[in-house]
């Protein structure tokens, strides 16, 4: 335990004691001056005798000199030298004193022959040698100098006088003037003698009264002093005290006032009184081990209780003081909370450290490595020992093997973090990329102190990133690169080609047909076909080209380092050829075909992305003309592809302006000629271009959307038309009604149909709606669900165009199949062609055999109409009998003729035997 002496308020004798000294010293000076005014009036009263001694010597020797000068007695001279003496002994010592040249002690005789009394001689010395100028005393002096001459004179008459009696030369008048001559003498001495006489007691009295006042003066200077010396020592006191109570009931640490005997707490401050929670007067008596739940209350570390039942962590430190009048172990006690709080967030932080997954590195200002925790070495395969002391950026570069650049370290001061890729290098030399963060820790003046670097291996990141760069990039069920990335790098080509003034060209696949694959046998299938026609593609491209699927069937091709269009030629007729064979898909062998656009740089454009419109241009030409084919990219099909934009355009406000009109073409029964039904066909009437073909705007309206829209329209439209016939008493007709896959599928579809019959009054099965063989293909499941539907609503359908679609008969057998519709390219050839004659009496075949009824297109001669009815088809449509005409036409047609009998149909052509 430290033993201090005195950090405790002190007794308050000590206390006092520069009060005592104060006054001692007070006293001290006063007698001092007291004892100076003595000896000062000692000297006086001794300067005072000595002139007193001078005058009467000064006036006996007159007296002498007189009675000599009449009588000539030698004890008169005796008597006169003798006075002399002792007036010469005091001028001699005076002038000593004033030549600043004197022997004390020759001096203190001179005034001792003068008649000084010995008390008075060190006095007469001091102020002769001291206070020669002090007013009076300078005076007396003067007065007493003034005489001197005078005095000289009188010892010459003294010698003369002398001279003459010894001579006996002395005669009356001799005398008479010697004598009057030693009263002129003493009439000019005894007048300064008097004056000195004044001067030397007028002196004694200012000296006395200055002396008076001087010690008065001093002694109340003095106990003023003293008093002020006083206050301000109690005022000290009393602020010590204040101070001290201040400071100890204030303090920010406990402090236990304790009897270092028994231990017991003889006082407390507020804040001890505070933690422990009870009055400090009740702590007073406790002992102070008491207060304590571990650790030594005396020293040390250790936990405080609290009556609450609480606890607080502290740290003791005691010292022996005197308090009051005992010593006392005096022990401060200090909350240590924020210490161990500190401690314990600092061991979470180092056991965090030590335990996260991410190396981290700390390095002091100059970069050097200080610590690494236990995740960074087993990343890198580096000891901590190894690292300390090696710059942090040591054992890593950028990516591209370039030191961290001083920018880097610059930004991190700056106050910025730092966070990217390096490459760190391992025990073994190995490199891998790392993911790196660095932040500074900076001190009080805003300077770095310390680095954090936190790492971490991001190799198998990257890999991921790639993978999903890679299918971000690439379509996941060919793995052909996505229409984006596609353009990307067909810019690029195109920037190389610039440069090395080569070409490049895209070709732009399409397969023919394909959603009736897909939707015939299972997306599955048409899953399989495409990746089976990526493969084909792919086997057919050099290491440089790249193939791309930007759609469900549609794929793009790029071309790079060609010389000619011609080299782009040989590859697109090798890829139709090949995607021409057949696809063994396991359990189906498919026939599919595809047509083929090709763009060209620098001639059919700049950029990649006009490139591949135009590509998408020229196959658009290919598919509508032919099929099965490719075409080169031409201005005109720009031309043609802005039109049919615009042709979109206007294609949707055609509704609203009604420039939509149904013409209507007879359908004839082959055997009697007669007008049974008739087809609606629907014309676009533009304002600008005239009349638009049907085969130019319904692809469009079929990719718009629009399609289900005008095949309502038309629905509806052709049952008001029937209606209007029937209310002419025209002989009823079947009304054909073309409608898309689209609309067939759609869920309305049915109550559209429902509403356009109730709406017109037009009874079911007057109502034919006409399917082409691919449209029903492409429908899928739904399309057995949809038959039967309309089945039981009454509503027959025809199967249009049979025969040039995919090979499938099961849809023949769906009940609400009641028409097989001939398409015209098959009567074309009849009669002529065998191969035609074959499978038109094939399709009549087996239409008779399901007990479809059968209606042929296209007729134009009357040989094609004899053998159709001859084969045993029942009806025909053609412009032999008739073109698509108005609906006025119609009527006129179908109306009565004078003379004829009701209801009977218009025979259009001549009954034929079959």
């Amino acid at each position: 335990m430290l033993r201090v002496q005195a950090n405790q308020l002190q007794p308050l004798t000590r206390r006092l004691r520069p009060l005592a000294y104060a006054l001692v010293a007070g006293a001290v000076l006063v007698l001092a001056l007291t004892w100076v005014a003595l000896q000062t009036q000692v000297t006086l009263a001794g300067f005072l005798n000595g002139e007193s001694l001078w005058s009467k010597a000064q006036k006996q020797a007159v007296i002498d000199l007189d009675a000599y000068a009449a009588h000539g007695r030698q004890a008169d001279l005796d008597g006169f030298r003798a006075n002399y003496g002792v007036m010469m002994a005091d001028r001699w010592a005076r002038d000593a004193i004033a030549s600043g040249d004197y022997v004390q002690a020759e001096v203190e005789d001179a005034f001792a022959r003068g008649g000084v009394i010995p008390e008075a001689i060190p006095g007469m010395v001091f102020i002769f040698a001291h206070f020669s100028s002090m007013p009076y005393v300078r005076e007396a002096i003067a007065e007493w100098r003034s005489v001197d001459a005078s005095l000289a004179d009188l010892e010459d008459t003294a010698d003369r006088l002398e001279h003459a009696y010894g001579a006996h030369t002395v005669d009356p008048a001799m005398v008479e003037r010697e004598r009057e001559h030693i009263a002129d003498l003493n009439t000019f001495i005894e007048p300064r003698a008097e004056a000195f006489s004044l001067d030397i007691a007028n002196g004694a009295s200012w000296l006395g009264r200055v002396l008076f006042f001087t010690v008065v003066g001093v002694a109340v200077l003095a106990a003023l002093l003293w008093i002020r010396f006083a206050l301000r020592v109690l005022a000290g006191i009393r602020g010590t005290e204040e101070r001290y109570s201040l400071l100890f009931d204030s303090a920010a640490d406990a402090i236990f006032m304790v009897d270092e005997a028994t231990g017991a707490v003889l006082d407390a401050n507020g804040r001890a009184a505070a933690w422990v929670g009870c009055p400090r007067h009740d702590l007073i008596g406790l002992p102070l081990a008491s207060l304590f739940l571990e650790g030594s209350p005396h020293s040390g570390a250790g936990v405080l209780r609290s009556t609450d039942g609480g606890t607080r962590p502290v740290e003791t430190q005691s010292s022996l003081v005197v308090w009051g009048q005992q010593q006392v172990c005096q022990a401060i006690v200090r909350d240590i909370s924020d210490r161990v709080a500190m401690e314990q967030e600092r061991k979470i932080a180092a056991e965090a450290l030590a335990s996260i997954a991410e190396g981290v590195i700390i390095a002091d200002a100059d970069r050097r490595v200080t610590t690494a925790n236990a995740a960074h070495q087993k990343l890198t395969g580096i000891p901590l020992a190894s690292l300390r002391n090696h710059r942090l950026d040591a054992t890593r570069t950028l990516p591209d093997g370039r030191p961290l650049p001083q920018s880097l370290w610059d930004e991190i001061a700056a106050g910025d973090n730092w966070l990217g890729e390096v490459e760190s290098r391992r025990a073994d030399g190995s490199t891998y990329p790392e993911l790196m963060s660095i932040s500074s820790i900076r001190d009080k003046d805003g300077r770095p102190q310390h680095y954090v670097a936190v790492v971490s291996d991001i190799t198998t990141r990257k890999a991921d990133r790639l993978r999903l760069q890679h299918l971000a990039n690439h379509d996941p069920l060919t793995g052909l690169v996505t229409r984006s990335e596609f353009e990307r790098r067909c810019a690029e080509a195109i920037t190389r080609a610039a440069h090395a003034r080569g070409a490049v060209a895209v070709l732009f696949v399409d397969l023919d047909a394909f959603k009736v694959v897909n939707d015939s046998y299972s997306h599955a299938t048409g899953d399989a076909l495409l990746i089976r026609v990526a493969e084909r593609i792919k086997a057919l491209m050099s290491p440089h080209d790249v193939a791309g699927r930007i759609g469900g069937d549609e794929f793009t091709v790029l071309l790079t380092d060609l010389r000619s269009r011609e080299e782009a030629l040989v590859v697109a007729e090798a890829l139709l050829a090949a995607l021409s064979r057949p696809f063994d898909l396991g359990d189906y062998e498919l026939f599919v075909s595809a047509s083929i656009g090709i763009a060209g740089y620098p001639l059919d454009g700049n950029d990649a992305v006009t490139l591949i419109a135009n590509a998408d241009a020229a196959m658009y030409v290919a598919k509508m003309e032919e099929r099965n084919a490719l075409r080169f990219y031409t201005p005109k099909m720009h031309a043609d592809a802005r039109r049919r934009l615009k042709l979109a355009a206007e294609l949707r406000q055609a509704l609203q302006r009604n420039e939509f009109h149904l013409v209507y073409q007879p359908s004839v029964e082959m055997k009697t000629g007669r007008v049974v039904a008739v087809e609606a066909l629907l014309r676009w009437q533009h304002p600008e271009r005239g009349m638009v073909p049907p085969d130019e705007f319904i692809p469009i309206a079929e990719s718009l959307g629009l399609i289900r829209q005008i095949d309502q329209w038309v629905l509806q439209r052709a049952c008001e038309q029937l209606r209007l016939w029937d209310d002419a008493r025209l002989p009823p007709l079947r009304m054909a009604v073309n409608v898309s896959a689209s609309s067939f599928s759609h869920p309305d579809f049915l109550s559209g149909v429902g509403q356009a019959l109730l709406a017109s009054g037009v009874p079911p099965k007057r109502l034919l709606v006409e399917l082409t063989e691919s449209a029903i293909l492409r429908m899928g499941e739904d399309t057995e669900k949809a038959m039967i539907a309309l089945h039981n609503l009454g509503v027959a359908v025809a199967i249009d165009d049979f025969g040039t679609g995919y090979s499938s008969l099961a849809y023949l057998k769906l009940p609400a199949v009641a028409f097989l519709k001939i398409d015209r390219s098959f009567v074309t050839g009849l009669p002529a062609s065998s191969n035609d004659v074959a499978i038109t009496e094939a399709m009549i075949a087996i239409a008779r055999s399901l007990g479809l009824h059968t209606v042929a297109e296209g007729i134009e001669t009357e040989s094609q109409h004899d053998f159709l009815l001859r084969a045993g088809c029942q009806e025909g449509q053609g412009y032999l009998y008739s073109r698509p005409v108005a609906p006025e036409d119609i009527a006129r047609m179908l109306a009565p003729k004078p003379g004829a009998s009701g209801g009977k149909h218009l025979s259009v052509v001549p009954p034929r035997r079959a």
